[in-house]
């Protein structure tokens, strides 16, 4: 019996590609090229199976919607997916999964490299030392905002986020405060002695840093704007690894020019790889490329993770990830 073909939309690593080749026809993207809404749609005519990316253009009604549809199941390489319009997938009668857990640590150890970053300075010290600006040591030099035993506050407290808790407050002693409409257990709340907050506004009122771990796109586009800025206090930092859109980044320009916030910190933005040019020049952002889950040994698990969700198919199971 001849292998099901899948095609991965971008180049992974080589041994999650080796493993692809290993249990299926696999079509590699050996130039790493953004597929265009053209490719996409030919793949989803020519291939059993999809491995989609965030960086992919939107697969919605338009891509699955061709005729003479072939695939069937879009294993997304990835815990998001709002990248994939899983209604329309559903009325095409097309699987979706993503690739929950194997991100979970690497995610957030970013949360807490941006945290730290932003709060001591970290790229605006570096930028110093590498353009030889800086003239020694001194009392009054650079001082910035102690992160130990502050209050960090989570919009979302799912695996990531209770995974920087655990860092937060166990490495940091720092106050953990949540909202999230689908709360954790009890006992979850009570290893962090957490407080819970029925509204999101609430946590912004309260904390000195404030987190993102929600999902994005429909109602949590722009989440974070004017209105919600201006809640929190003028001393605190907002951090972002969970997708891009969630923030209204020409708000927060200007609750940063405006002194309404002290600083971000920066993974994800609303039209990657575009970034709003005024924060490219605010010492008071730490941004970085979408680096969240860019370890080796995260990326060959988000890889595998998508294969085993396309075998299980295949199979005759259930996928274990399964979304749509």
């Amino acid at each position: 019996m001849s292998k099901p073909k899948v095609i991965l939309t971008r180049k992974w690593p080589d041994e999650a590609e080796k493993k692809a080749k290993e249990l299926f026809d696999a079509v590699l993207n050996e130039d790493d090229h953004k597929m265009s809404i053209e490719e996409l749609k030919e793949a989803m005519c020519n291939a059993d199976a999809l491995c989609p990316t965030v960086s992919d253009f939107q697969i919605n009604s338009d891509v699955f919607g061709v005729e003479n549809l072939k695939c069937k199941i879009v294993a997304n390489f990835g815990v998001g997916y709002n990248n994939i319009d899983t209604n329309a997938a559903k009325e095409a009668g097309i699987v979706v999964t993503n690739t929950p857990d194997v991100l979970t640590d690497c995610t957030a150890d970013i949360a807490m490299v941006l945290l730290l970053s932003v709060a001591r300075r970290i790229g605006e010290g570096e930028r110093l030392v590498r353009n030889k600006e800086w003239s020694g040591w001194c009392p009054t030099h650079m001082l910035s905002t102690k992160v130990t035993g502050k209050k960090l506050g989570f919009i979302g407290f799912g695996r990531i986020a209770q995974a920087v808790a655990q860092k937060a407050h166990f490495g940091f002693g720092m106050q953990i405060s949540f909202y999230d409409p689908y709360p954790p257990s009890d006992e979850i709340v009570k290893k962090f002695s957490a407080t819970k907050f029925n509204v999101l506004e609430d946590v912004l009122k309260d904390s000195d840093f404030v987190t993102l771990h929600c999902p994005g796109g429909g109602e949590n586009t722009n989440l974070l704007n004017n209105d919600r800025f201006a809640l929190m206090k003028n001393s605190a930092f907002l951090i972002n690894t969970a997708r891009g859109d969630v923030v209204d980044e020409n708000a927060l320009v200007q609750a940063l020019k405006n002194n309404v916030i002290a600083g971000a910190g920066l993974d994800v933005y609303a039209k990657e790889p575009t970034v709003t040019e005024e924060l490219l020049g605010m010492d008071n952002v730490v941004l970085i490329p979408h680096l969240g889950s860019a370890t080796t040994e995260t990326r060959v698990a988000m890889g595998l993770r998508s294969l085993e969700n396309v075998k299980a198919f295949f199979d005759g199971k259930e996928p274990g990830d399964r979304v749509a």
